[in-house]
């Protein structure tokens, strides 16, 4: 059985492939928030799925079954699928989502790199957010992989050398730059204590990076409208703690010295952990 599957769909011409994958790592569900934020604007036809029995490991992110009054009525299968489309001005746009392979990843990129190749792409941008020590309270900075230094500084990058594992958009990424298609990772630096739940300010910051690298036509009022309920949130719950007010003015300090690796004092400040299930239990009206 082959691992790709074609459905017939005419690509648009010339578009960005944006590569947005559930999986390793999107902290603050920015490239999830991000991707359905751009799927709600553009009207996609599939253009190819990925077989998942040759990609996914079903045990850990099972299929759903739909049950309707005890008689088993569909099953529907969560698999990679790339889409296209157009924006409001008809630029084009594919984007590729659905599960993180968690096997084949070599045989993966490589059909990628193919459909990339196909149908014209002028540009792969993957999406991702990684947890930092940065304020709520201040702009979400991106950072980048990117297969050119000039690509790299339009976006920022941390400076240094670094060996990290990797994510399946950087590697997709990385074929698709080896064929002579131009390939940036765009990460969002999600602050570290509301890095397990939603944190639309990060999903913001990845959406207006994607416009500023791509020229795409996304609409962010909306988004915009949920980052600033999303800070006022945490800011709430923040309030309600000396230690934690304390540890967001060391990040504040930090933050405008250019510097996010480490927390001035941490031992001394409760965790991120801490932290975010005080949050989570806010949020859910128990505080």
């Amino acid at each position: 059985m082959p691992l790709v599957t074609r459905h017939g769909a005419e690509p648009p011409a010339h578009p960005v492939l944006v590569v947005a994958l559930e999986g390793w790592i999107d902290a603050g569900f920015a490239a999830a928030t991000a991707a359905a934020t751009v799927l709600e604007q553009v009207t996609t036809e599939r253009y190819a799925t990925f077989d998942s029995d040759e990609l996914v490991d079903l045990r850990s992110r099972r299929p759903r079954m739909r049950i309707d009054d005890g008689v088993r009525a569909d099953v529907t299968w969560s698999e990679p699928q790339l889409l296209v489309g157009v924006d409001r001005l008809g630029a084009g746009i594919a984007l590729l989502v659905g599960p993180e392979p968690d096997y084949r990843w070599r045989s993966f990129s490589a059909e990628v790199t193919a459909l990339a190749l196909e149908i014209g792409c002028r540009l792969v941008v993957g999406l991702g957010g990684f947890p930092t020590a940065t304020p709520h309270t201040r702009p979400v900075r991106l950072a980048s992989t990117a297969s050119s230094e000039t690509l790299a500084r339009a976006v920022g990058f941390m400076p240094g050398s670094i060996d990290v594992p990797a994510g399946i958009a950087d590697v997709v990424g990385l074929e698709c730059s080896r064929v002579g298609i131009a390939s940036v990772g765009l990460w969002a630096r999600v602050p570290h204590y509301v890095a397990g739940m939603a944190f639309p300010p990060a999903a913001l910051a990845l959406v207006e990076g994607l416009v500023s690298i791509s020229g795409l036509v996304v609409e962010v009022e909306e988004l915009r409208e949920s980052a600033e309920a999303g800070r006022h949130r945490v800011d709430e719950l923040i309030a309600q703690s000396s230690e934690h007010l304390a540890m967001v003015r060391r990040l504040e300090d930090q933050f405008e010295e250019g510097d996010e690796l480490e927390v001035p004092g941490a031992d001394d400040l409760p965790s991120g952990d801490e932290i975010a299930a005080e949050l989570e239990r806010y949020l859910r009206g128990e505080s």
